[in-house]
């Protein structure tokens, strides 16, 4: 099975990048963050005609999560992550797809850090860890995947000294996501490549993506079970080269049918 993770950027205005990156991959389960799209304007039809069930949770200009699964409905668990009942923004999405659940999180950006963007990401981030204990005490099948906007070492940024005061590098983000890791979750991009350069993301300034002057913020947490199943894993770098593109490239991992 393969499983990718796309910041799309706005999933009507790169459709067609989208479209193309299916037809071309074709992943069996994708993870999408910022759908920048109410929940009545999600592209279903076109999403369909590509083969791929959906279950979406919108926002109107803003935030947004989908799960898309080829020939398959993804089977809905939650799609508000618990902790805060007033939290509106639409940043997780879960549910279960053959036998496998995928919990899609789109974690908030935080700057400008500190203030109060970066007090609602450290909460959302506690709220998280919260929810992954939980999961993992399920014994289960899980995997944790997208957008997290965190920079987990000075390994995964260009010039890693330029982010030093951003909060998706900042000590207490850092130690949020080790404290995450911790309960017992796998890095797939750092087991299967400890040491290599490997960037996700590349701001649309300053040629960032001709100078490869990039940033890992898109991650795979996987719990023991798909540990165990981890065979593959890569970032479809060329995407982020296409015409109209998101700033991220899709990540992807592969894991065996079974233990």
């Amino acid at each position: 099975m393969k499983i990718a993770t796309y910041n799309v950027n706005g999933v009507n205005g790169r459709l067609p990048v989208l479209l193309r990156w299916l037809a071309e991959a074709a992943p069996d389960v994708v993870c999408l963050q910022e759908l920048k799209a109410p929940q009545e304007k999600f592209p279903l039809q076109a999403i369909e005609a590509a083969g791929y069930q959906a279950i979406w949770h919108g926002q109107k200009s803003w935030n947004g999560v989908a799960i898309l699964a080829r020939d398959v409905q993804p089977e809905e668990i939650r799609r508000v992550l618990p902790g805060d009942p007033e939290d509106e923004q639409s940043r997780y999405l879960e549910a279960t797809i053959n036998g496998i659940r995928v919990g899609c999180l789109y974690l908030p950006n935080g700057n400008p850090a500190p203030g109060p963007k970066f007090d609602y990401k450290l909460r959302w981030f506690e709220r998280l860890t919260a929810h992954a204990a939980d999961l993992l005490a399920a014994d289960m099948p899980v995997v944790l995947v997208g957008d997290f906007n965190v920079i987990p070492t000075e390994k995964d940024a260009y010039k890693p000294e330029r982010w030093v005061n951003d909060a998706l590098f900042r000590p207490e983000t850092l130690e949020a996501f080790h404290k995450l890791l911790s309960q017992g979750w796998t890095d797939a991009i750092r087991k299967l490549f400890p040491e290599e350069t490997i960037y996700t993301f590349w701001d649309y300034f300053r040629n960032a993506y001709g100078r490869n002057a990039g940033l890992r913020i898109d991650h795979f947490l996987l719990s023991n079970h798909l540990d165990r199943r981890l065979l593959t894993a890569g970032v479809d770098h060329s995407v982020r080269g296409w015409e109209k593109t998101s700033d991220h490239a899709p990540v992807w991992i592969t894991i065996t049918d079974s233990d």
